[in-house]
C-alpha cells in the first residue's frame, strides 16, 4: 500500500458511501485487500497525520470547531483526510483555503463541529474484518514533527488568528 493507493481508496469510499460513512466504507473496502497491504495502509494514513500535524492547521481546526484539545485535533485531521487528497493538500498548503469548502461553509451556518475519530482506524477496522484479529503492533511507527513556534499564539486571540486565518475567522464570527 502507497500513498497514491490509499488515496485512491478514500476516492472509491466517497464516491460510494455518505459522507459520514466514508471511513466505514474505506474499511470495507480495505478489508478486501491482503493482510499484509492493511496493515501497509495504517504506516500510510499515519504517515498523512504526521504531515498534517502542523500549527497553522490547528489554528484552522480550532477556528472551525471552536476550541481544539490534542485528540480533537487528530479526529479533525482524521474528518479531513476523509475529504479526499484535493482538499488535504490545499488545507496543508493553505489552511484558511478551507474557508471555501462547503461542508465547512455549512458547518460555519449550523454551528457544526468538523471531526471523524473513526478515520483514525480505518486499517484497525479493516485488519480485523479481513483476519479476525487486531493489527500488529509493529505494523505502523507513529512520529509528528515539532509544531512551528512561529504560530505558537493563544488560538483564542482573535485580532491574531484573523491576521493568518482571514476568511476563516470572518466565516466563523
Amino acid at each position: 500500500m502507497d500513498t497514491q493507493t490509499f488515496w485512491k481508496l478514500i476516492e472509491t469510499a466517497r464516491a460510494e458511501a455518505a459522507p459520514d460513512r466514508v471511513a466505514a466504507h474505506a474499511a470495507q473496502l480495505l478489508a478486501l485487500h491482503p493482510p499484509a497491504e492493511i496493515a501497509a495502509a495504517q504506516q500510510v494514513l499515519w504517515d498523512l497525520l504526521a504531515e498534517s500535524y502542523r500549527s497553522p492547521l490547528w489554528a484552522a481546526a480550532y477556528v472551525i470547531n471552536g476550541g481544539c484539545s490534542d485528540d480533537g485535533f487528530d479526529y479533525f485531521r482524521g474528518w479531513l483526510l476523509t475529504q479526499g487528497e484535493a482538499v488535504f493538500a490545499a488545507a496543508l498548503a493553505d489552511p484558511d483555503s478551507l474557508a471555501g469548502h462547503p461542508v465547512v461553509r455549512e458547518a460555519a451556518a449550523e454551528g457544526l463541529e468538523l471531526w471523524d475519530e473513526e478515520a483514525l482506524s480505518i486499517a484497525w477496522t479493516a485488519y480485523e474484518q479481513a483476519t479476525g484479529r487486531e493489527l500488529p503492533a509493529d505494523s505502523f511507527t507513529i512520529g509528528y514533527p515539532p509544531l512551528d513556534p512561529a504560530w505558537g499564539f493563544d488560538f483564542d486571540d482573535r485580532t491574531e488568528t484573523a491576521a493568518r486565518l482571514p476568511r476563516l475567522t470572518a466565516l466563523f464570527d
